[in-house]
């Protein structure tokens, strides 16, 4: 082998010059309607628009676009796009529920007064902490509260900067799937006293 035929081999075989910062190129990602539908099929909990935008590799107006284009596809089927400020996650059309039920074998369990009104302070007055659901209800809510835990139509979604740093409460997706919502902004408006009721500011509010 001659000496420049020795120089071509070496060449052919010296590996891909890497990116400046050592790490090699990356192609852009891509968020298709179909792979957004199939990503919120599997994933076990709602996703945020920041972990969809992490997964796929695309920045936040791709997952904004994809999501408001996934939206309008669903509306004529029977599975929906729920979406709760951050959060979206795919979830039966309202109007299947009673067949939903059916094929299960039952509807689903019955609340009681006490778990309804505590529900709807939580709808209508989130984030709150139990402190204001009793000061509101006027008892003690911990064993409803917990009720509504396991049945996942509550849940916890942060803790409160007042003292002893208290859970905030939130509705869940399967509060909307149940009550037939697209969003909580479609909860039916409420009557002025009983808004200025559920409104009023709590002591730690009023102190902070």
């Amino acid at each position: 082998m001659t000496e420049m035929e020795e120089q071509r081999r070496f060449a052919d075989e010296a590996p891909e010059p890497a990116e400046a910062d050592g790490e090699p190129t990356v192609a852009p990602g891509e968020l298709t309607e179909a792979q957004l539908e199939a990503l919120l099929f599997v994933a076990e909990k709602p996703l945020t628009r920041a972990e969809i935008a992490q997964v796929a590799g695309v920045d936040r107006d791709t997952v904004d676009a994809r999501i408001g284009d996934l939206a309008v596809t669903l509306e004529a089927r029977g599975i929906r796009l729920v979406e709760s400020g951050e959060r979206v996650e795919l979830a039966t059309a309202p109007e299947a529920g009673h067949l939903i039920a059916r094929y299960v074998g039952a509807d689903a369990p019955r609340l009681s007064n006490p778990s309804l009104e505590t529900l709807a302070i939580v709808a209508y007055r989130q984030p709150c902490t139990r402190a204001t659901i009793e000061r509101i209800r006027g008892v003690d809510s911990e064993y409803t509260l917990r009720t509504l835990l396991h049945r996942r139509l509550i849940v916890e979604i942060g803790r409160s900067e007042a003292p002893g740093r208290p859970i905030l409460y939130g509705t869940a997706f399967a509060f909307l799937e149940r009550f037939g919502l697209a969003s909580i902004d479609e909860l039916p408006p409420l009557e002025p006293e009983i808004a200025e009721r559920l409104h009023a500011p709590d002591d730690e509010e009023a102190a902070g």
